[in-house]
């Protein structure tokens, strides 16, 4: 048993021990990254001896390499030329961390880190691309001349952002609206997203409306209101005075109308009562 125990605990010196972030490490587009990666140099060592060896996980591309005391760049993938290094001055106390300059979409993904020095070890770490959207805009279309049960569209719009955003319309009352919305979302050369997001509604006078855009990577969020106010919001002026028109006509044709009823009344009670007054002469005269 302890013949067993100590071939396990020589073997497993065989191995260096690597340390790497267990979560995700975020970089924002544009800006430098340091992707840690450390290790026990327990011993004295000769720099000459130490490989470091950075690479995509998924492709095996070469990110960075180093060995005979300089770096081996011979074969680096053309993406990373000229926007990585390692700290030199930290090698020899176990520090094999890469230094990526200008973070691209493109990095977005995993990478592994390969450390020898008599022994050898390899861990990986997943980098997360982020950029911030711009402040959200709404705008109206159309934005004048509305009348009461029209449909407007409302467009929200961000843009320089990844990865693709969250959008959420909700009303003054803060009820989610999830009916009549549109959303795009279009990459540009860079991998940056530009949002657009539309809402249909019917015109309501002092009605409002928000958009909310978020990017979950970052933890941020963006909103823009507008408000349909009732002063962009009448009828048309032909149709207010047509309106108007037919209800004056209506109403002299209902004058004209009791005035002849009155007048057809009047002169029925008036030959009723000559009629009478014949009868009553006549009843007389016999």
């Amino acid at each position: 048993m302890q013949t067993t125990i100590t071939f396990l605990r020589d073997y497993l010196k065989a191995f260096l021990e690597l340390q790497v972030p267990e979560v995700p490490v975020v970089a924002l587009f544009g800006q430098d990254a340091i992707l840690n990666c450390s290790f026990d140099p327990t011993g004295a060592f000769n720099l000459s001896d130490l490989n470091v060896f950075w690479q995509l996980t998924d492709t095996k591309r070469t990110v960075h390499s180093f060995w005979a005391d300089r770096d081996q760049l011979a074969d680096q993938a053309e993406g990373f030329a000229n926007r990585t290094s390692l700290f030199h001055t930290q090698l020899s106390s176990g520090n094999a961390s890469l230094l990526l300059r200008n973070v691209q979409i493109s990095d977005d993904g995993s990478f592994t880190c390969f450390v020898s020095s008599g022994t050898y070890n390899s861990a990986s770490m997943l980098l997360q691309v982020a950029a911030p959207y711009s402040k959200p805009v709404v705008t109206m279309e159309p934005n004048s001349n509305l009348r009461p049960g029209d449909y407007v569209s409302l467009s929200c719009a961000a843009y320089g952002g990844f990865p693709m955003a969250e959008v959420l319309w909700q009303d003054a009352g803060g009820r989610n609206l999830t009916d009549n919305v549109t959303t795009s979302q279009v990459a540009n050369e860079e991998g940056l997203f530009s949002v657009r997001s539309v809402l249909q509604v019917m015109v309501e006078p002092q009605s409002t409306y928000m958009c909310r855009l978020s990017n979950s990577l970052l933890r941020e969020e963006g909103h823009a209101s507008v408000t349909i106010s009732g002063q962009g919001v009448a009828f048309p002026t032909v149709a207010l005075w047509v309106t108007v028109g037919l209800a004056v006509c209506l109403l002299a044709l209902l004058v004209a109308l009791a005035l002849v009823c009155r007048r057809k009344i009047k002169e029925s009670c008036e030959e009723e009562k000559q009629v009478r007054f014949l009868d009553v002469v006549t009843t007389l005269s016999c």
